[in-house]
């Protein structure tokens, strides 16, 4: 920050028409799914589409890492849930086995018993007799029990992991003043406090070490005989059977590899899971952001850390993509110009990058999504995120534009802009620039933003602990928000005119004040740091330029709407935020940065929320959505020979999964 299958005789590619993907292909309690074109992959060579074959499937066969990392009950619950859906032989049409089937695809699109975005944990609509009724009506062969475990006993294991709201309620806790570790749900840590972690770790660091590793990123922490010990991700250490297999067909990647420096690419990867050592995960990320003439390119590992409260443990993904040469000419513009976007940052210049290196981007396609990139999925990615790499070698940036295209068609004429934005003048703006701007703003925060900056000499990286995340997105979202409207985005031919840039302004700050607030439970304040960094800069923003009357709540028909009065305040306010979210990143400032995620990105204004829920409820519209894969089948003449390789998009959301349990689960239920 990343075919599939696969055996039996060849599946013929189709030719879906746009249309094909406007319409969700499953819909669930706040969920749509969709599917996702691979346009041009028909147009790769023979060779370039088999190590897009062998790098998904190498993306499929980490599918249960993830689960596992994002709670230890996850394998468990989703193989007795997929058990009981394949084999119960009661009504399947009743209600009760309506909701089971709900909170099994919930389940799905969490990677557990999480919510994907939120993080709170979702309780079944069927009742506890319920579930223990349909886990008993099948053949005990078909559940996961351990050695000795009786029925009985799995289901009491899992009734309070279900529908105890008290019991994990929430896989990654950001409330300030409590344990975060003690009180996270994840897999991360077992049996140890903050405190305790904070200091292991502590001791590991070097305040002189220039080029220091991620400390933690590829480990469970556990306690065994009052002992802190690392359970190591790597073969022959945790998660082995499956990080064994990813091996297995990287392998098979490596006999197409494009060229030598794809070639070294690979094999570094290989050496890091076969080691563990985060030395060879460094080298590993400088041979990766090293390679810029590969047309096939990929994401696979341990990489982002959003999901520990502590921001250093990482989650596993994968993408799997080649890049759109058309459509990466504009970012291959900004990124010959980073050196200028640098210098002209209204930063202090003790923070900024005296000679930016490395930095690249392109727009890329994807061919597949897998771990925490799947069903949900970024549109925008830079890595890697090692702060002394990025300064030393540089860093990679994508826009997935194949995923915002399968957006924006989801959303043509689904009322959202006309029920929420102020007037026909943002609603006209919107529709002429709104793709445009949406897909530069990812390109300027993922190329130019994450890569902006330095820290000062001796900071920690992780000084910032819990709200590190946030003020990150932060600095690489008001990077992309300052520069939307310089003049140099139009003359560099990035926008059409000098009033495109309100388009991406408008809607940042309407969905930072107001709408982002519909992914919110009642009475919730926010904790994902995406949204925390939203919230914050549009309340930041709105609050200071209150006086000049820059921004304005105001109301029409009981109705309230954001009316922005003054773009050139607003952009001159977002350099001032953007300045010092960089003071606060460089020098490790925690109380600084504390102080402000506490401050304007977390508490919400309840009736306020109250309105959103009421006015998006009427739109009948689901505010998360998710994908399903499209399927690849290597093709074969007589003599074994491989000919093809076809893709197809007709396998549906159950389909999907199901064959994906099947197929890619090798881990032991318990980690």
């Amino acid at each position: 920050m990343t075919s599939i299958l696969l055996g039996g005789g060849a599946v013929r590619a189709t030719t879906p028409k746009m249309e094909d993907f406007k319409y969700p292909v499953d819909r669930f309690a706040d969920m749509e799914i969709l599917r996702y074109r691979v346009p041009d992959f028909e147009a790769l060579s023979l060779k370039q589409k088999e190590l897009v074959y062998y790098l998904s499937q190498a993306a499929l066969e980490g599918r249960d890492i993830f689960y596992d990392q994002n709670n230890k009950y996850n394998l468990c619950v989703r193989r007795t849930l997929e058990a009981v859906y394949r084999n119960y032989l009661g009504d399947r049409n009743s209600t009760d086995f309506g909701h089971f089937t709900t909170y099994l695809k919930r389940v799905w699109m969490g990677n557990g018993i999480h919510h994907h975005y939120s993080e709170d944990k979702f309780i079944p609509d069927f009742s506890s007799s319920y579930f223990a009724q349909v886990v008993k009506s099948i053949d005990p062969s078909d559940l996961p029990l351990s050695k000795g475990e009786s029925v009985d006993q799995l289901i009491a294991r899992l009734t309070p992991i279900l529908f105890d709201p008290k019991v994990y309620p929430k896989r990654t806790n950001q409330v300030q003043g409590v344990d975060l570790i003690m009180t996270s749900a994840n897999n991360y840590y077992e049996g140890v406090t903050q405190p305790e972690v904070e200091a292991f770790y502590g001791k590991m660091k070097n305040p002189d070490d220039k080029e220091p590793v991620s400390y933690g990123l590829n480990s469970k922490l556990v306690k065994e005989n009052g002992r802190l010990v690392e359970k190591t991700y790597k073969i022959g250490g945790l998660y082995s059977p499956a990080i064994t297999r990813i091996v297995g067909w990287l392998e098979k990647a490596s006999t197409v590899a494009e060229n030598d420096k794809q070639l070294v690419v690979i094999h570094s990867l290989i050496d890091f899971y076969r080691s563990g050592d985060l030395k060879k995960y460094d080298e590993y990320s400088i041979h990766w952001v090293e390679d810029l003439h590969s047309l096939v390119d990929f994401v696979n590992g341990f990489t982002e850390t959003y999901g520990d409260p502590l921001g250093m443990k990482a989650s596993w993904e994968s993408i799997v993509n080649f890049k759109n040469i058309e459509a990466t000419k504009r970012t291959e513009i900004i990124s010959a110009n980073a050196q200028w976007f640098e210098d002209h940052s209204p930063v202090d210049s003790r923070f900024k990058k005296e000679t930016v290196k490395g930095v690249s981007a392109k727009v890329i396609t994807v061919a597949i999504l897998a771990g925490d990139c799947y069903p949900a999925t970024p549109i925008g990615i830079n890595l890697p995120n090692s702060n002394w790499i990025r300064h030393e070698h540089g860093s990679k940036s994508v826009t997935i534009e194949n995923i915002t295209e399968a957006y924006d068609q989801a959303s043509l004429g689904n009322g959202f802009v006309e029920e929420f934005m102020w007037s026909k003048t943002e609603i006209k703006r919107a529709r002429d620039f709104a793709s445009l701007t949406n897909n530069l703003h990812t390109d300027l925060h993922e190329c130019l933003g994450h890569g902006s900056g330095k820290l000062l000499p001796g900071v920690d990286p992780d000084a910032l602990k819990a709200y590190g995340s946030t003020i990150e997105e932060a600095r690489a979202d008001l990077f992309g928000l300052y520069y939307m409207g310089d003049p140099k985005i139009v003359e560099l031919g990035l926008l059409p005119d000098k009033e495109a840039f309100k388009a991406e302004y408008y809607s940042y700050i309407m969905n930072g004040l107001m709408t982002q607030l519909t992914r919110i439970q009642p009475g919730k304040n926010i904790e994902e740091a995406h949204m925390r960094n939203r919230q914050l800069i549009a309340s930041w923003v709105y609050e200071k330029g209150k006086a000049d009357k820059v921004i304005e709540m105001v109301k029409r028909d009981n109705k309230t709407y954001v009316m922005i009065n003054n773009y050139e305040k607003l952009r001159i306010l977002f350099g001032k935020l953007l300045a010092e979210i960089q003071r606060i990143k460089s020098t490790g400032d925690f109380q600084g940065g504390k102080t402000l995620v506490e401050t304007y990105g977390v508490k919400v204004d309840q009736p306020l929320h109250n309105e959103m829920l009421e006015r998006y409820k009427k739109l009948n519209l689901a505010p998360y959505r998710g994908f399903v894969n499209p399927v690849y089948t290597m093709v074969k003449n007589n003599k074994g020979e491989i000919t093809d390789v076809t893709i197809s998009y007709t396998e549906g959301y159950i389909e999907q999964h199901l064959r994906y349990s099947k197929d890619y689960s090798v881990l032991p239920t318990f980690n």
